[in-house]
C-alpha cells in the first residue's frame, strides 16, 4: 500500500469500484495505511465492527463446546520443516525472525502464518488417551503473511482472525466437526452480516496445504467477483503423523488423532463494505454496525433548551434497551452535513428531532438502506426501533440475496462461459470432469477459478465438462475472485 492523501470525496461505485472501496474505507475511518508496506491500522470505527463480529461468533463457537486459548506468535523453523507440504504452501509468505536484539538466533523463527505446526507440537504433549479427546480449542489472534499485492481488510501483511484447532478419535468425528463449523460460518455470515453465501468443498488444487479436504463459504461482492469468507479443513492425520500426536484407544492400541482447523478473519469487514455499500457510502447491517442509531437534533431557535434535553433522554432510553446509539449534538456542523456524514458511515437508522417533533412527541426515523422516512411516537419507541432494525437487517440480506440469484448462471459451453465471465462476472455453475488440467486451463484462459463444489449435488446427474466436454457428474461454481 502506497502513501496517499487523505480522501475527502468518494469515487462513485459505478465509475471505479476499486477506488470507491479504498476511498470509502479511509473516508469512513475504518482503516488507514500504516508506514510499513502492506500493513494497515484498523481505526476505532472499523475495530468496533470486529469487536461485534468477535462477540457474536465467539458465542457460537463456545456454544458448540469449544474453548479459547492462545499460542505463541513465533514458530521454530524446524516445526515448519517437519511438514514440508505445509511449508511449501506458505513459504513465499512467511516472515522470519533471525535476530534477538543484536544476537543471531540459533534457529530462525517464523512469524505465525497459521498455527497448525505449533499447536500440533503442543497437542502431542497433551493428548495421551482417548479420554483426552476431543480437544476443541479456538484462538483469536493476529497472523502475518508477506503478501505482494495488498488491499485493506481483503489482503494485508498482518490481519486478525480466529482459528479453531480440534483433535478427534475418528475420521467420522473430524468430518462431522468440519461440516458443523462450515454450517456455523454460513449461518453466522447470513444472519449477522446479511451476506448470502454458497458453501461447498474446495478442489484439491485449491485446498489448504496439508489438508485432507477443505470446505469454504463464498460470497458474491457487488462488482460480481467472489470473496472467500471462511474455511473449514479436515486435516486428516497428516499433522498428527508429523508431530506424533498419538493416543491409546479404547482397546489399548496406539492411534493417531484426526484433526481439523478452521477460521475467518477481518476480511469479513471488507465483505461488508463491498456487499452492501453504495454511492452514498457504507450500509451496515444493524447486527454488526458500530452505531445502530444516530440521533440528530435539529438546531433551530432555542434548540439547546427545547430539543437537546429530549434528544438526550431518547439516547439514554435506547441505550438502556441495549442499543448502540450516538447523539450528534456538535454545534460546528449543520443538520444537513450530519445527515450526509452518518449516511456515509453506514448507520442503519437516523432519528431526527426538532422543535415541531418535540411538540408532537415524535421523531422522524430515516432508514439508511432505502432512505424511507417515517414518524415514530416517542411513547414505547424502544420496541418500535428494535422492530425497525430487525426489518432493516432482513431487507439488507434480501437485497444481497436477490443480487446473488440474479448473478448466478448455468452454462454448458465454454464460449458462453468466457463471454459471461468477461461481461457479467458473477457465479457460474457448470459441469467439471474433475481433471486438474481442465481446472488449470480455465484459470489460465479466463482468470476464473472453481470457488466450491456445492454440497447439494444431485445424485446421478450427468453432463459435459465445461472445458474438455468429457462426461462429467460434478457441478462446480466458477467465478473471478479477490
Amino acid at each position: 500500500m502506497s502513501e496517499e492523501r487523505f480522501v475527502t470525496q468518494i469515487t462513485p461505485k459505478s465509475e471505479d469500484f476499486s477506488r470507491w472501496y479504498i476511498d470509502l474505507i479511509r473516508r469512513a475511518e475504518l482503516a488507514d495505511y500504516a508506514p510499513m508496506k502492506g500493513m494497515m491500522v484498523i481505526r476505532p470505527y472499523g475495530y468496533a465492527i470486529w469487536e461485534n463480529i468477535q462477540k457474536l461468533l465467539d458465542r457460537r463457537i463456545k456454544a458448540t463446546g469449544h474453548v479459547n486459548a492462545y499460542f505463541p506468535v513465533f514458530i521454530p523453523e524446524s516445526f515448519l520443516r517437519k511438514e514440508m507440504e505445509h511449508l511449501k504452501g506458505f513459504a513465499p509468505e512467511v516472515a522470519w525472525v533471525t535476530h534477538g536484539g543484536d544476537d543471531e538466533l540459533e534457529e530462525r523463527l517464523a512469524v505465525r502464518p497459521t498455527s497448525e505446526a505449533i499447536i500440533g507440537f503442543m497437542y502431542s504433549k497433551w493428548i495421551k488417551s482417548w479420554r483426552d479427546l476431543p480437544v476443541l480449542i479456538n484462538q483469536w489472534a493476529n497472523v502475518v503473511r508477506w503478501e505482494k499485492v495488498t488491499r485493506p481488510f481483503l489482503r494485508t501483511t498482518e490481519f486478525l482472525w480466529q482459528e479453531g484447532h480440534t483433535a478427534h478419535e475418528t475420521y467420522e468425528e473430524a468430518q462431522e466437526e468440519t461440516i458443523r463449523i462450515l454450517e456455523m460460518y454460513r449461518e453466522f455470515v447470513e444472519t449477522e452480516l446479511a451476506i448470502p453465501v454458497i458453501h461447498g468443498r474446495k478442489t484439491d488444487r485449491e485446498k489448504f496445504a496439508g489438508a485432507l479436504a477443505t470446505y469454504a463459504i463464498e460470497a458474491l461482492m457487488s462488482d460480481g467477483k467472489a470473496l472467500q469468507m471462511g474455511t473449514s479443513h479436515n486435516l486428516g492425520q497428516h499433522f498428527a503423523q508429523v508431530f506424533n500426536i498419538r493416543f491409546e484407544d479404547r482397546h489399548q492400541n496406539l492411534q493417531y488423532v484426526w484433526q481439523t482447523s478452521w477460521g475467518v478473519s477481518t476480511r469479513l469487514i471488507g465483505a461488508l463494505v463491498m456487499s452492501h455499500g453504495d454511492d452514498s457510502g457504507l450500509v451496515f447491517p444493524p447486527q454488526v454496525a458500530p452505531i445502530q442509531i444516530i440521533i440528530v437534533p435539529i438546531s433551530v431557535g432555542n434548540w439547546k433548551e427545547t430539543v437537546l434535553p429530549v434528544a438526550k433522554e431518547l439516547k439514554d432510553s435506547l441505550e438502556r434497551a441495549g442499543l448502540r446509539v450516538f447523539l450528534d449534538d456538535r454545534t460546528e456542523y449543520t443538520p444537513g452535513w450530519k445527515f450526509s456524514e452518518w449516511e456515509m458511515r453506514g448507520v442503519p437508522l437516523r432519528l431526527e428531532i426538532g422543535p415541531r417533533d418535540v411538540k408532537n412527541n415524535q421523531v422522524i426515523a430515516v432508514r439508511r438502506e432505502n432512505k424511507d422516512k417515517i414518524a415514530l411516537d416517542l411513547t414505547g419507541i424502544e420496541q418500535k426501533v428494535k422492530e425497525l432494525l430487525a426489518e432493516i437487517q432482513k431487507a439488507i440480506y434480501e437485497k444481497a440475496l436477490a443480487f446473488q440469484k440474479e448473478n448466478t448462471r448455468e452454462v454448458s459451453t465454454y464460449e458462453e462461459f468466457k463471454s459471461l465471465i468477461e461481461d457479467k462476472r458473477g457465479f457460474i455453475k457448470a459441469f467439471w470432469c474433475g481433471a486438474e488440467e481442465c481446472e488449470a486451463k480455465i484459470k489460465e484462459e479466463t482468470m476464473a477459478t472453481i470457488r466450491v463444489i456445492p454440497m447439494d449435488q444431485e445424485k446421478g446427474q450427468k453432463g459435459r465438462c465445461l472445458y474438455c466436454q468429457k462426461e462429467a457428474e460434478t457441478v462446480a461454481v466458477f467465478a473471478r475472485s479477490y
